[in-house]
């Protein structure tokens, strides 16, 4: 069973991307790492050469600008990547910019890609998600966050990055998928304000023309962490590749959970999720088997 990793990336230094922890985060279960590294304005290319030159294949890419609806270009990126990985591989792990795997679910994803490696059913394997917000000390829990995403595939024809990126289809139509008892750990809404702001900025063009941005991206200097709700408190262990990260680049934020109150048709929805696990009205692009 041979693995390959991948992932796409562009001015990581530049808008405070954990790209590196990222990366080293899944290096323990791939045979091999691919990097489409975008023209950046900073020294990405150089990090992501640091890392480990001996499983670490980077491809230089020039992104099309011109991509800005729905996000095409981070698709276009990602499939990139995806068509350099060895043709041998068995599965193939796709991890973002900002995403990050704790050591405590490798054996879990191992297990999992061993028991699947010779059903061809089964085209994906499904992740948990916790997505931190504002600091590394608080996670996002209303229903406005995905709960899962594939993040391993079959290597296979057909198979392409969707829309924004963010999952896989075959052929056009949802992954057949087997879900994991492994998580990843999205850290992309945790930066200083000034960098998230920044951030915002850049990501938005891959989006939306000129005039939207002018009417929706206020011209402020940094992010305004306190517009929004269902926050609760990290009581968790962070991934060991993050320890570094954190201790330089924490800070105090203290959400204030009376400033904004879900509605009264909020709070039914997330009664009924509490009480049978089923979010009414999730988006899934996948379909579990």
């Amino acid at each position: 069973m041979k693995i390959s990793g991948f992932t796409f990336v562009r001015n990581a230094v530049k808008f405070d991307y954990p790209v590196a922890e990222a990366i080293r985060s899944v290096l323990p279960l791939c045979d091999e790492f691919i990097v489409t590294a975008g023209n950046s304005e900073d020294n990405t290319r150089a990090l992501i050469s640091s890392i480990d030159p001996g499983r670490i294949r980077i491809i230089d890419t020039v992104w099309d600008d011109q991509l800005r609806e729905g996000g095409r270009v981070l698709a276009a990126e990602t499939d990139k990547a995806l068509d350099a990985v060895s043709d041998d591989s068995t599965w193939v792990f796709y991890i973002q910019a900002d995403e990050v795997v704790p050591e405590a679910s490798h054996a879990a994803i191992r297990a999992g890609m061993e028991r699947f490696k010779d059903d061809a059913a089964v085209e994906g394997l499904l992740f948990n998600y916790l997505h931190f917000f504002g600091s590394y000390d608080y996670i996002a829990s209303s229903r406005d966050w995905y709960r899962h995403e594939v993040r391993i595939i079959r290597k296979q024809a057909g198979i392409r990055s969707y829309r924004d990126a963010q999952g896989f289809r075959k052929d056009g139509r949802k992954l057949h998928v087997k879900p994991l008892d492994a998580w990843i750990y999205h850290y992309g809404w945790v930066k200083p304000p000034g960098y998230q702001q920044a951030r915002l900025e850049a990501f938005h063009k891959h989006w939306h023309d000129d005039e939207w941005l002018k009417d929706h991206v206020p011209p402020v200097m940094e992010f305004d962490y306190s517009n929004i709700s269902g926050l609760k408190p990290f009581t968790g262990k962070h991934p060991d590749v993050m320890n570094q990260r954190i201790s330089q680049k924490n800070w105090n934020f203290h959400p204030d959970p009376g400033k904004h109150k879900p509605t009264l048709i909020q709070q039914a929805l997330k009664g009924v999720e509490n009480l049978t696990g089923w979010r009414i009205g999730e988006y899934k692009n996948y379909r579990l088997i």
